[in-house]
C-alpha cells in the first residue's frame, strides 16, 4: 500500500519532496490532477467533484491512505468527503490539521475550549477558493481566540508556477504581499496556504520581511504524516509508487524536473 499524494498540480511535490526524505522506507505514488489545474479559481462543487475522483481512483489503486496535498482541495472538499462517508479500511486527510497544530501549540486531538496563542495578527496567503471557503479561519476558531486573520488572494501565481515562469510568479507575489500589508501593516505569521508556494518562499519572505515567522507546509506535513504513521500502523505498507498525471506526461515530468532538481518521471494517469 503505497500513501497517495494527491494536488492540482505540481505544488504537492513540495509536501512529498520532504516526505519523502523523512520517510525513506514509504513508498509514496502521486497523482497530479494536472488537466484541470489550478484548482483555486473553480467553484466548491468542481473542486468536490475533481478531488473525489482523483480520490476514489488512488484508492483503486491501493492507496489505502491519501494526502490531499492541495489546499483548495483541503478546504473545499475534505470535510464534505469525510461526511458523504469513507470506504472501510480507507482514510482521506488534509494538510490544513498540521498547520494549526503548529500555530496553535496545540494537538488536533486536544478538544479543550478555544484559548489565547501567542500569534495574534497572522497574514494568510492561499488560492481565491481557499480564501473565499473560510476553511482555514474556521478550524482555526475551534482552537484559538482573539486571532486576526487577514486573507490574501495570490490570483495568477499558481498559473505561472505550473507554466514555468518564475519570473512572473515572483513579481505576482511582490504585488501580492503589497497589497496584504496595506490591510495588515505588521502581520506576526504568515501562513503559505497554496502547497506551490513553498516554491517562492524566498521572495514571500523578503517581501514581508525577516520579523514575519512564514509557515510552509512540507515538514508540518511530513512531520505529521509520520506521527499518523506510528499510530496507524495498519496504514503502512509496500507498494507500487510513482507519479501519475492526467495531463501530458512529457510537459509535466519537465517542469516537475525542474522544479524538484531531479529527475521525475510521469506517466498517463
Amino acid at each position: 500500500m503505497a500513501v497517495g499524494i494527491f494536488d492540482s498540480g505540481l505544488g504537492g511535490l513540495t509536501v512529498l519532496d520532504v516526505a519523502q526524505k523523512r520517510l525513506p522506507d514509504v513508498d509514496f505514488l502521486y497523482f497530479a490532477d494536472s488537466a484541470h489545474a489550478p484548482y483555486g479559481v473553480r467553484d466548491a462543487d468542481n473542486i468536490y467533484d475533481l478531488t473525489r475522483n482523483a480520490v476514489h481512483d488512488l484508492w483503486a489503486r491501493g492507496c489505502d491512505l491519501v494526502i490531499l496535498a492541495c489546499n483548495t482541495a483541503s478546504a473545499a472538499a475534505l470535510r464534505r468527503m469525510q461526511e458523504a462517508g469513507v470506504p472501510d479500511g480507507k482514510r482521506v486527510l488534509g494538510v490544513f490539521v498540521p498547520l494549526i497544530e503548529a500555530l496553535t501549540e496545540r494537538q488536533w486531538g486536544d478538544n479543550s475550549p478555544p484559548r489565547e496563542v501567542e500569534v495574534q495578527h497572522v497574514a494568510l496567503f492561499a488560492t481565491p477558493a481557499t480564501v473565499s471557503s473560510r476553511a482555514f479561519q474556521r478550524e482555526l476558531a475551534f482552537r484559538a481566540i482573539g486571532v486576526d486573520v487577514e486573507a490574501q488572494a495570490c490570483g495568477g501565481v499558481v498559473d505561472a508556477i505550473e507554466d514555468g515562469d518564475m519570473i512572473l510568479a515572483e513579481a505576482l507575489v511582490r504585488s501580492h504581499v503589497d497589497a496584504l500589508k496595506r490591510k495588515m501593516p505588521t502581520p506576526q505569521a504568515a501562513i503559505l496556504g497554496c502547497t506551490h508556494y513553498p516554491l517562492l518562499s524566498d521572495t514571500f519572505q523578503q517581501a514581508l520581511g525577516s520579523e514575519v515567522k512564514v509557515y510552509s507546509q512540507g515538514d508540518l506535513v511530513a512531520e505529521s504524516l509520520a506521527d499518523y504513521l506510528i499510530r496507524h500502523p495498519n496504514m503502512l505498507g509496500k507498494g507500487e509508487g510513482g507519479f501519475l498525471t492526467t495531463g501530458k506526461p512529457s510537459v509535466v515530468s519537465d517542469r516537475a524536473t525542474q522544479f524538484l532538481r531531479r529527475k521525475i518521471n510521469f506517466e498517463a494517469a
